[in-house]
């Protein structure tokens, strides 16, 4: 893996959030934020919060008096997110995960909806996060499962791939690349966690339509500007390709398809 994660930058986080946002990440963020005892927690950080979906369903969720501090790489992303949350009691920082701008000890959970899987050194990020959290402070992420657990992105993969042979652009094998559940056991195990649980949750995404499925997987991820880089021209073939595909495996309006991801709960020892 590249040391430098890919980039959600320009019009793809705006179109991440509109057309991927209600399918995979949604519901995914209601399940992560349903494992929280609000009662519990009066420091939250949230890794990677994107375009805020988890942010929202936390601010909700956590006693008003709960200090969130809401962080992502991406300036862009953040940008969308506070356009779509625009409540003033959430902090918002652009930071990078494996250099924490926070004192040891700071918090009483550290969440995170996909995003470990971007890092280039993992180990490192869990030791961040370990740094940061009180001890007996609790832990909570999620990261996919196989691409081919997850049909649709292993569907528009493999027709992107089909129109650059010699050099496909290759983004959806990192979001799906950490999904074996020894190994991210022992990636917790090892930074010094314990009470490691891992489980796998089955959901089904649901967007209005394929093309917007088609649109978010193509124009609202890195994918975008891989394509731009190599035939911009070649972008609408691909769209309608994609478009007919999964409207024939998983239907045109509403769009249904099976999503599958492990969440990881842990505790600062």
């Amino acid at each position: 893996m590249s040391r430098i994660p890919p980039a959600f930058i320009g019009t793809v986080p705006e179109k991440y959030e509109r057309y991927l946002g209600p399918y995979v990440f949604e519901p995914y963020a209601k399940d992560l934020v349903s494992r929280i005892h609000p009662g519990k927690v009066k420091t939250v950080l949230e890794i990677a919060c994107g375009t805020g979906r988890v942010t929202g369903h936390l601010r909700k969720t956590l006693l008003p008096d709960t200090r969130l501090v809401a962080t992502d790489l991406n300036a862009d992303m953040l940008a969308i997110a506070q356009k779509k949350i625009p409540d003033q009691t959430i902090e918002w920082r652009v930071a990078d995960v494996q250099d924490l701008p926070f004192d040891e000890h700071s918090f009483d959970l550290v969440i995170c909806q996909f995003g470990l899987m971007f890092v280039p050194d993992k180990p490192r990020a869990l030791a961040e996060i370990r740094r940061v959290l009180k001890p007996g402070g609790h832990l909570l992420l999620n990261t996919w499962d196989t691409l081919e657990h997850n049909p649709a992105f292993f569907v528009a993969d493999k027709i992107v791939a089909k129109y650059f042979p010699a050099d496909p652009p290759r983004f959806f094998h990192i979001p799906f690349s950490l999904h074996d559940k020894k190994e991210l056991a022992a990636l917790h195990e090892d930074a010094g966690f314990r009470d490691i649980s891992v489980s796998l949750v089955s959901i089904d995404g649901t967007n209005a339509s394929a093309g917007d499925i088609a649109a978010g997987m193509l124009e609202g991820t890195p994918v975008y500007p891989a394509i731009m880089n190599r035939n911009p021209a070649l972008l609408p073939a691909i769209k309608k390709e994609v478009t007919i595909e999964l409207a024939r495996l998983f239907g045109e309006s509403p769009m249904v398809s099976p999503l599958q991801a492990w969440v990881v709960e842990a505790h600062r020892k």
